[in-house]
């Protein structure tokens, strides 16, 4: 009987810096994941809320259903890959995201991220987003990458700029009123910044095929 990783190969890509490994989520990481979330972390307003569910059950649900909701509508024209972060075998340490949400018509990638209490401020927070910059860059041929947080999220905000993104607009988040600072990094400021040689990449050729390069790199 073939595997999880055989039927979807994107379960096997694995992201290496010299503190971390980033590992494709899989259904079995979710409990784990949920267990780490920290209470501070701001998940999405539009979620759905269950009537019933304490606070900590209604944060697992909307993490879970984020999770079956990636993978269950991907698509090489719109995709979300979900990371989990350890230093080696050791506990999860957070949770990285990179998405395509129209990555076939324009090939810019978005990203969020989360860390656990005791892992921030270390630079952790960079490195996990340099390894999925250079899998966009370096591996799936992206053109640009976005990325936003409120005004207050200086460590967010410290990360992108410290990593080339420019400064690009702002807009009002409308179900909290906070103002939204949008940065933008092109591929040519990446690739002429060397960052990515830090980053190994690996389980990705299988997983080609699921972002719409398998015919291109055959």
């Amino acid at each position: 009987m073939a595997g999880v990783g055989e039927l979807w190969p994107v379960h096997g890509l694995r992201l290496r810096t010299s503190d971390v490994e980033l590992r494709a989520m899989t259904e079995a990481d979710l409990d784990v994941v949920c267990r780490a979330l920290p209470a501070d972390v701001e998940l999405d307003p539009a979620a759905t809320r269950y009537a019933g569910l304490d606070e900590r059950a209604t944060r697992s649900a909307i993490v879970a259903q984020g999770y079956w909701r990636a993978f269950g509508t991907w698509s090489p024209q719109s995709w979300a890959l979900p990371f989990v972060v350890r230093d080696g075998d050791g506990p999860v340490l957070g949770v990285q995201w990179l998405e395509g949400p129209e990555f076939a018509s324009d090939h810019v990638v978005d990203s969020s991220s989360w860390l656990v209490r005791e892992a921030r401020g270390s630079g952790l927070g960079k490195q996990m987003r340099t390894a999925v910059l250079e899998l966009a860059f370096g591996h799936l041929d992206a053109v640009a990458a976005v990325s936003s947080a409120v005004l207050a999220n200086a460590a967010s905000l410290g990360v992108s700029r410290s990593l080339g993104y420019l400064d690009a607009h702002r807009s009002v988040l409308e179900h909290s009123g906070e103002t939204l600072q949008h940065l933008r990094l092109e591929r040519s400021a990446w690739v002429e910044s060397g960052r990515g040689r830090v980053v190994s990449v690996s389980g990705l050729e299988g997983a080609l095929p699921f972002f719409g390069l398998g015919d291109e790199r055959a």
